[in-house]
Parts: C-alpha cells; structure tokens; sequence
C-alpha cells in the first residue's frame, strides 16, 4: 500500500489563511498598491512567510479577485435575463457599482489598472460584449437614445466611480445619486438633443480607463 501524502502542518495552513485574510481586507479598503510588507504587517508574519507561500502580489490578485470578476459576469448574463429591458440597464449598474463601493482593488481592477494582471484584461474582454448585449438589447426597445454606444456606460462608470472614491467618508451612498442623473442622461428625449461628441472607440475605452487611473494616482 503507498504511503499516505503527509498533511500540511497546521501552522502553515493557518498562515496561508491569514496572509489571504489580510491581503483581502487591504485590497478592498486601500486598493492593489498595498504591498506584501503591508500584508505581512497586517496578517502578523514575516514577509518571509509570504514570499514561501505567494512570491509575487498579481498571484494574490488573481487568487482573490477571479471569483468576484466572474460574479460580474454573471450580473450581466442575469441582466439580459430581466424581460424588462431599462430595468436590465439600471439594475446592472446598481450591482456592479454597488460591489466596487465596497471593494476599492476590485473598483481598481475593473477601472484600469495599468499594468493590470493578465486575468483583469481578459475580464474586462468578457464583460464588454455581455454590457453591449445589455445596451442594444435597450436600444431596440427604444428606452437607451440610438446614438449611445456601450462605451458610454463605461464612461458612467467612470465618473460614477470617482464619485464613491471622493464621497466615501462623506456620503458613502452619494454615488446612487449621480448614477441615477447619468443613466437618465441617456435615455431618449423628446426630440432627443444631439450629443456634441462623439462616444470614444472600444480600443480608445482601454486607454481612458488607463489615462483616469494615472490622474488618480
């Protein structure tokens, strides 16, 4: 009979859980610039400790942020599941955002990074024809005015989520508000006002979300 795999010590298994504790509750309150000092400091090991178990902080991001990446994913496939195709847009918003205000790396992650992991790049290339699916479907119910594209609810967004990040001590429900102003800004109007500009491209998307994280920075 082979010999049983011996089990892990129980002091490195409890290690390993406090190092993902620690790094999941500076992630979600400072956002990916912590480091695996301040981890270490905050979990209560050495960052010796670490480096054994995660020698590189993009593997932490990837370990802790693949499940609530994929859970956005599938906000938008509930979404396009809503018979109600404006209540599809609004809710989808609402949950998203409502994810990002409690989580600043995740917020990070999906608002542009740079240098972002390579699992945030393909998130955001799954998510894109999902928020379009979402818009369209809009559209052709006649609630989102024609000329929107889906880049333009990126930009919502965006703004919005400049919002939670200045509001978060003030009014941590602020945001709520200026999503509900944005998203009636693109409703139609009767005759519908012309938009002085046109909506930035898929590709141009990508370098704004960029451009906006190195402002913030």
């Amino acid at each position: 009979m082979a010999p049983a795999e011996p089990r892990e010590r129980k002091d490195v298994v409890r290690n390993r859980q406090r190092i993902l504790d620690a790094a999941k509750a500076l992630f979600a309150e400072r956002g990916l610039s912590v480091t695996l000092h301040d981890i270490a400091r905050h979990a209560g090991v050495g960052v010796g400790t670490i480096y054994r178990h995660y020698p590189d902080k993009a593997v932490l991001i990837d370990l802790l942020f693949e499940e609530q990446l994929e859970g956005m994913a599938d906000l938008a496939r509930q979404a396009l599941e809503d018979p109600d195709p404006w209540h599809a847009v609004v809710w989808f918003h609402e949950q998203s955002l409502e994810l990002q205000s409690r989580d600043k790396g995740l917020r990070e992650l999906l608002l542009g990074m740079p240098d972002a992991p390579e699992l945030a790049v393909r998130f955001r290339e799954k998510l894109h024809p999902l928020a379009g699916q979402i818009i369209e479907r809009a559209q052709a119910a006649g609630v989102v005015r024609h000329d929107c594209e889906t880049q333009d609810f990126g930009v919502v967004v965006l703004m919005v989520g400049a919002v939670i990040d200045a509001a978060s001590e003030l009014s941590p429900e602020l945001w709520r508000r200026y999503l509900t102003i944005a998203l009636q800004g693109l409703r139609p109007a009767s005759p519908p006002e012309p938009l002085p500009v046109p909506a930035v491209s898929p590709e141009q998307m990508e370098q704004l979300l960029v451009g906006a994280w190195k402002h913030r920075s």
